[in-house]
């Protein structure tokens, strides 16, 4: 008996016992399924799909023709002493925060698999670059959701400076490895070196234009098909744990937690949801049942967490190399405290 609870309590098992209960679940409410999968599609087309492509294409781009290497030889200086990550990772923490999840882990995991920087360093960079773009913060949760643009200097504060202190908090992490080289010589000009850089690597990738642009499109094309997938997916997932009266279980579970932590329990539909996914989550922080003040907290934490959703979009790209994912679980549930806390400290500040 021993052993089989033992063998039971595994991931492997845990996943498939998962997997059946959740096909149970489907064979259960049919219709719900299918129409959980088409408001997923209608999301992913809609929104995720041209908001993602072009960033995916141009970084493949930029790969090709050395531009990431260019500013990685600019930005040296400033990454190594501050996050002890070579400087082309700032090149990363820039498009990360300007195009959102999932495009960081993707850059991160390309230069992984290009040997630009280290496993240690993956899991740094990706640790911090996993981000919400401010398009999303600002018109869909901080106008669409809240009905308050003054909010949202208040929700970027929180979320980006959480994800800096994050950032500098994993410098201490296996700080004993050392740092990728520079690719510039000690004592060279920055700006000849971060040409010589570019030129480099442009002549070491060596594809023609229409093979590069062909190459980016196609990987655009599918990193995308996964995505969409697992948002149909995690669509599908939280329509059945609805069904099954899962959710309204963890929602009496949080409130009786908030209620304990002194909190208002109407925030737990907005745990509860952002828990899993994202959007789901900052929707359920915007509804008018507490103070903006304690919505505002619980919308920063759902933006930072990210969602188990966002988690499976990263896994699928970096298990493509030897980055680990549990330090990102740990940063995003780390960076999901910090920026409930910003909320409370930066209040009085920048709040509305």
């Amino acid at each position: 008996m021993a052993r089989m609870v033992r063998f039971l309590v595994r991931p492997a098992p845990l996943a498939a016992l998962g997997c059946l209960l959740l096909a149970a679940l489907m064979a259960a409410h049919p219709a719900a399924s299918l129409s959980a999968s088409l408001r997923g599609i209608a999301v992913w087309w809609d929104v995720l799909f041209p908001a993602l492509f072009p960033f995916f294409v141009m970084a493949e781009l930029m790969l090709g023709f050395g531009v990431v290497h260019f500013f990685g030889t600019l930005l040296d200086p400033l990454m190594r002493p501050v996050f002890r990550l070579p400087g082309i990772a700032g090149f990363v923490v820039t498009m990360g925060l300007i195009s959102g999840y999932p495009v960081g882990a993707r850059l991160t995991s390309r230069l992984r698999e290009q040997g630009q920087i280290s496993r240690t360093e993956g899991e740094r960079l990706v640790a911090f670059v996993t981000t919400s773009d401010p398009i999303f913060l600002i018109g869909a949760v901080s106008v669409g959701f809240f009905h308050q643009a003054a909010l949202a200097p208040l929700l970027a504060a929180a979320h980006y400076g959480g994800a800096l202190i994050i950032g500098l908090s994993f410098r201490q992490y296996r700080r004993r490895e050392p740092v990728t080289r520079a690719a510039a010589k000690d004592g060279a000009r920055l700006l000849p070196a971060a040409l010589t850089a570019m030129h480099e690597a442009r002549t070491a990738d060596g594809r023609p234009f229409g093979r590069l642009l062909q190459d980016a499109i196609g990987s655009a094309l599918r990193l995308n098909i996964v995505v969409g997938g697992l948002v149909v997916f995690f669509s599908v997932v939280m329509e059945l744990l609805a069904r099954a009266n899962v959710l309204d279980l963890l929602v009496g579970m949080l409130q009786s937690f908030l209620h304990a932590a002194g909190l208002p329990p109407q925030m737990s539909a907005a745990f509860a949801n952002g828990l899993f996914e994202v959007t789901l989550g900052a929707k359920a922080a915007g509804e008018p049942d507490a103070t903006l003040l304690h919505r505002a907290a619980a919308a920063a934490w759902v933006l930072s967490w990210a969602g188990l959703s966002v988690h499976a979009q990263i896994a699928s790209i970096i298990g493509a190399t030897d980055i680990r994912y549990p330090p990102f679980l740990a940063a995003r549930a780390a960076h999901g405290i910090i920026s409930f806390a910003l909320v409370y400290l930066l209040w009085g500040m920048l709040g509305p």
